[in-house]
C-alpha cells in the first residue's frame, strides 16, 4: 500500500481547545485513517511551520484523498498538506526506468548549451 505524509497546522481555536481539554489526537487521527482502510504508522507534534505530522498508509490515492478531505472539512486546521511517499525500492525502480526510457524530453537548459548542474 502507498505511504503518505500528512502535515498540519492547527487553527488557534483548536490549540486553545486542546490546552483547555488535553486529548490524544493520535487516537482520533487513527479512527479517521482506519475509516478509509488505512493505517497510521507514526504521529508526531512538531515545532516550526507545522504543528504535527504523521506517516500513514492507504490502499489507494482515492482512499487517502477521501481521508484528507474529511480531515480538512473538520475545520480544525489552518493548513493541511498531503505528500505521497516512495519507498527506497520504489524510487530505485523509478530511477532504473528513467535511465532506460528515451522520452525525447529537452530541458530548457539544452537550448543554451548548459550541460552541468554544478
Amino acid at each position: 500500500m502507498p505511504y503518505y505524509l500528512f502535515q498540519w497546522k492547527y487553527k488557534d481555536e483548536a490549540i486553545h481547545a486542546m490546552a483547555a481539554t488535553p486529548q490524544d489526537r493520535a487516537v482520533e487521527l487513527r479512527k479517521a485513517v482506519q475509516g478509509f482502510e488505512g493505517r497510521l504508522h507514526q504521529f508526531f507534534y512538531a515545532f516550526g511551520e507545522y504543528d504535527g505530522l504523521s506517516i500513514v498508509e492507504f490502499p489507494s490515492n482515492e482512499k487517502c484523498a477521501a481521508c484528507s478531505t474529511t480531515l480538512n472539512g473538520a475545520g480544525t486546521n489552518a493548513s493541511f498538506r498531503t505528500t505521497v511517499l516512495l519507498t527506497g525500492e520504489e524510487m530505485k525502480a523509478a530511477m532504473k526506468e528513467a535511465g532506460t526510457v528515451n522520452s525525447g524530453y529537452s530541458s530548457p537548459l539544452d537550448y543554451i548549451g548548459y550541460s552541468s548542474h554544478g
